[in-house]
C-alpha cells in the first residue's frame, strides 16, 4: 500500500475525486504554508489570510478537476487561487469600510449628533440650563471640553485626573445632556 506522503501531487488530486481526505491533508501538509503566506502578504491580517488559505483548500476539495498538471504545478495553481481570492477580500473590506463610513455620515451616533449640536447652540439658552443642571464635575469637564477647547489630556492635568477619568464624566455628561436636551424640544413628544 502506497503512502499519501509518497505520491506525488498530481496523484493526490486525482485521490480527492474519490474524495480522499488524507489526499487533501497531505495536500495541505505541502503548501499550506504557502498559500497562507501568499495571502498574508495581500490581505495583511493573519485572521484574513486564515480564510483565504481556508477558502482555496474548500475550493480544491470541491473542484479538483479545476487543477490541470499540464498548465503547471499545484503549488502555482494554489498560489494563483490564493492571489485572486486574497485580492477579492482586500477589495470587499475596502467596500465594507466605505459603507460603513458612509452609513456614519449619513447616520450619525447618538453622540456625534449631540456632538454637533452642542457646536451649533453652545451659547443657546437652553444648552446652558442643562449644563447647570448637570453635577458639577461633568460641567466643568464639558465646560472645558467643548466651550474652551482643551483636549481630553490637558483637562486630566489640569485636574489631577486620569484621562480615562475625565473621559468617562464627558461621556456621561454628554449622555445626561442629551436627555435634558432632547426633553426640551417642543416636538419631542410626539417622537416617543
Amino acid at each position: 500500500m502506497t503512502l499519501v506522503a509518497d505520491l506525488p501531487d498530481a496523484s493526490l488530486v486525482s485521490l480527492l475525486k474519490a474524495r480522499d481526505e488524507h489526499a487533501l491533508s497531505e495536500i495541505y501538509r505541502r503548501h499550506g504554508g504557502a498559500v497562507w503566506s501568499l495571502a498574508r502578504q495581500v490581505v495583511r491580517t493573519d485572521a484574513l489570510a486564515d480564510d483565504v488559505a481556508q477558502d482555496v483548500f474548500v475550493r480544491l476539495w470541491n473542484n479538483p478537476e479545476r487543477f490541470e498538471e499540464s498548465r503547471g504545478s499545484l503549488r502555482s495553481f494554489l498560489n494563483s487561487l490564493a492571489h485572486h481570492r486574497a485580492i477579492d477580500v482586500v477589495r470587499a473590506e475596502a467596500a465594507r469600510l466605505r459603507r460603513e463610513t458612509s452609513d456614519a455620515r449619513r447616520h450619525p451616533s447618538v453622540d456625534d449628533d449631540l456632538e454637533r449640536r452642542l457646536d451649533e447652540v453652545a451659547n443657546a439658552h437652553s444648552v446652558r440650563e442643562a449644563l447647570l443642571r448637570l453635577p458639577a464635575r461633568e460641567r466643568e469637564v464639558i465646560n472645558l471640553a467643548y466651550f474652551e477647547g482643551y483636549t481630553y489630556r490637558e483637562i486630566a492635568t489640569l485636574q489631577g485626573e486620569p484621562e480615562g477619568t475625565v473621559k468617562g464624566r464627558i461621556r456621561s455628561g454628554l449622555k445626561r445632556l442629551r436627555v435634558m436636551l432632547y426633553s426640551l424640544e417642543p416636538d419631542s413628544a410626539g417622537d416617543a
